[in-house]
């Protein structure tokens, strides 16, 4: 089985099949002849296992331990919980931060911010994790490199169509054979679908987040 199929069967994007190899979580065999990975059920069902326990917020060494045997499911469950439990009381702070800011009737440019910040900082350093959302902010960037260089090469592709159809009929006489002229203003126009779906596949990609968010862990 290819890797498109275990994509599309799994529902996991290359880019995370990949990088779990890269850590060890996966290890399909390469066919001796072309030296490409093959992947069988054995694989798809270690995928939907990593996928499982990624979706429940387990870290990949947390994976990793299970899969070895070292950790039974419960084993890793059990450590999982502890830190699922952190979490719960990181965010039982945060709202009460926040309830206690409910109160609080003055307006943004007369809050001192510079005191909340320093009560936030004594918290973290007490162990408390608030939900920063300033890595959300630069997301919307990730879209600018591959949306402008989809939109440039589509432009390309259909400038050169256009200026192939337009020289092949203002000169007919110096013009290609049709069968071959067809042929060259068409593979401009094949590129074009092929650019837009990579584009849909990054957009993709960017939207789950699951490759970025693993490499925390």
């Amino acid at each position: 089985m290819k890797i498109n199929e275990v994509e599309a069967q799994v529902g996991i994007t290359k880019k995370n099949i990949r990088f779990y190899e890269e850590q060890g979580l996966l290890a399909p065999r390469r066919n001796s002849e072309n030296g490409y990975r093959e992947y069988g059920p054995h694989e798809v069902e270690q995928l939907r296992q990593i996928k499982l326990m990624r979706k429940l917020g387990v870290s990949l060494e947390e994976i990793r331990k299970m899969q070895a045997g070292a950790w039974t499911v419960g084993d890793g469950m059990r450590r999982h919980l502890v830190s699922l439990e952190r979490e719960k009381k990181n965010l039982e702070q945060s709202i009460q931060l926040c309830r206690s800011l409910s109160s609080r009737e003055e307006r943004l440019d007369a809050l001192d911010a510079a005191a909340l910040l320093e009560q936030m900082d004594r918290m973290e350093r007490e162990g408390t994790t608030f939900l920063d959302k300033q890595v959300e902010d630069t997301k919307r960037r990730r879209y600018v490199a591959p949306v402008v260089a989809a939109a440039l090469t589509v432009g390309l592709m259909a400038g050169l169509m256009i200026l192939m159809i337009w020289a092949f009929t203002v000169d007919a006489e110096e013009a290609p054979p049709l069968p071959l002229a067809v042929i060259l203003v068409a593979i401009p126009g094949v590129v074009i679908p092929g650019v837009l779906l990579a584009l849909l596949q990054r957009v993709r990609e960017i939207e789950k987040g699951e490759a970025e968010d693993a490499k925390k862990y």
